[in-house]
């Protein structure tokens, strides 16, 4: 009767654990998909593979998210990159690329985000951005925030 929290401290990192490794499993995913599935000539792969292997993600798991985005085998990986351009609040500029195994589902989440602004049309800013900054939209309450991430010497690409 009295083991009810040891079941429920269990659960709750379970669910910690599951959430971390399906982040790094898709980021694995992605980046085979772009550079190949081999680490030695993938930088971003290798990166991602040091950060899973950190958190001690299974061998067997990293294996079949980079067959699963190189394509090897029977399971291959239906990511599509999607590129979202609009205006900000004040007419600010704005470019949003997105990579999305459903989008359907991507879509209207990134029309919340240009809610106060102006979603345009394909081709309608890149003529005029050149791209500097990264930024992560972030939920609080029923509003999304866009967050810069802290810059750090030498972080050439800043993950989720």
């Amino acid at each position: 009767m009295g083991r009810q929290w040891l079941l429920a401290k269990r659960e709750v990192n379970s669910l910690k654990k599951s959430k971390a490794t399906g982040k790094f499993v898709r980021e694995i995913t992605i980046a085979a998909r772009q550079g190949g599935a081999d680490p030695e000539s993938n930088s971003r792969l290798f990166a991602a593979l040091e950060k899973a292997r950190a958190e001690s993600v299974s061998k067997d798991v990293i294996d079949r998210a980079i067959n699963k985005g190189a394509g090897i085998g029977g399971e291959k990986a239906v990511i599509d990159h999607i590129v979202f351009e609009g205006y900000a609040p004040h007419k600010i500029p704005v470019i949003v690329e997105v990579y999305t195994d459903n989008t359907n589902r991507t879509t209207p989440e990134i029309r919340v985000l240009f809610r106060d602004g102006q979603l345009g049309t394909p081709g309608s800013n890149k003529f005029s951005l050149i791209i500097s900054d990264l930024w992560k939209p972030i939920r609080r309450k029923q509003e999304w925030i866009l967050r810069k991430p802290p810059s750090r010497p030498g972080l050439t690409r800043w993950n989720r």
